[in-house]
C-alpha cells in the first residue's frame, strides 16, 4: 500500500495547524492575547507530539518567540525563566545572563521593585492582565521609560506563572533629570493623566504627599505648571 498521499495530507495539515498557532501569539503584541494561550499551544504541540513533524512544530513556537518585535519574557514568582532576545536588546545584555534572575535587576531599586510588585496582585486578579508605564534601568544602568504589560496563567495566582512583554519608550521620551524612587513612582503615575486623589490611592499614600512630590517634579524639570510637567514627562 502506498502510504504517501496520506502522508502528505497529514503534514499539510500540520503545517496549517502551525500557522495558525502563529497567528495566535503575533495577534498578542498587545499583551492581551499574546500567551494568554500559551498553555493551550503548547498542548497543542503535545497533542501532536506522535506526528512525523513534532519537531517543526516546536520550531515554529520557538521562532515566533524569540522573533518577536517586543520583548517577551516567560516568568514564575517573579523569575525570568526565558526571554527573548529583543528583552536582551533592550536592556543591553546577554539573554543568557537574564535567565534565571529575579525581575529586580532589571528596576532601578529594589523598593521599587517591592511596591510596584505589590500592586500587580489585585489589579491581575480583577483584570486578568496588567499594564503601567515606568522607568526601568538597562544593564550598563541608564534609566529609561519602558511601557510593560503582563497575563498571568492563573488570575488567582498573579506572579505564580505569566508572560510579560516590555517596549522600550525611550526613542520619544527621556529620562531627562535624576529622580529619587517616589518620584519616579508619582512621574509614571502623572503620565496616565491621574489625580493627586487617585495616585494617592494607586500608591497608599495621602494626595497632599503627592502634591509635595508634584511640586518637586516641577522644579527638577523646571516648569510652572502641571500640564508643562506633563508635557515635558511624555517627551513633548
Amino acid at each position: 500500500m502506498d502510504i504517501r498521499p496520506c502522508a502528505s495530507r497529514r503534514r499539510g495539515a500540520l503545517q496549517g495547524n502551525a500557522r495558525r498557532a502563529l497567528l495566535v501569539c503575533r495577534k498578542g503584541y498587545d499583551a492581551a492575547v499574546l500567551r494568554h494561550n500559551t498553555q493551550k499551544y503548547i498542548s497543542n504541540l503535545t497533542t501532536v507530539a506522535a506526528s512525523p513533524m513534532p519537531d517543526q512544530r516546536s520550531l515554529d513556537y520557538q521562532t515566533a518567540f524569540h522573533l518577536a518585535p517586543i520583548g517577551l519574557v516567560l516568568a514564575r514568582d517573579r523569575i525570568i525563566e526565558d526571554c527573548n532576545d529583543e528583552l536582551a536588546a533592550i536592556f543591553r545584555c546577554r539573554r543568557e545572563s537574564l535567565i534565571g534572575q529575579s525581575f529586580q535587576v532589571l528596576y532601578p531599586s529594589a523598593d521599587e521593585f517591592e511596591r510596584i510588585g505589590a500592586r500587580i496582585p489585585p489589579i491581575m486578579t480583577a483584570q486578568g492582565s496588567y499594564a503601567d508605564d515606568r522607568i526601568m534601568k538597562r544593564a550598563d544602568g541608564e534609566l529609561f521609560w519602558c511601557h510593560v504589560t503582563g497575563r498571568s496563567l492563573d488570575r488567582a495566582e498573579p506572579h505564580a506563572a505569566g508572560v510579560w512583554t516590555f517596549e522600550d519608550l525611550s526613542a520619544t521620551r527621556r529620562v531627562a533629570v535624576e529622580l529619587t524612587p517616589r518620584e519616579r513612582e508619582i512621574a509614571a503615575q502623572l503620565v496616565t493623566g491621574k489625580t493627586s486623589k487617585q495616585i494617592g490611592r494607586i500608591l497608599d499614600i495621602s494626595s497632599r504627599t503627592v502634591d509635595v512630590y508634584r511640586a518637586r517634579l516641577m522644579r527638577k524639570y523646571g516648569t510652572g505648571n502641571a500640564t508643562e510637567l506633563l508635557q515635558r514627562l511624555l517627551g513633548q
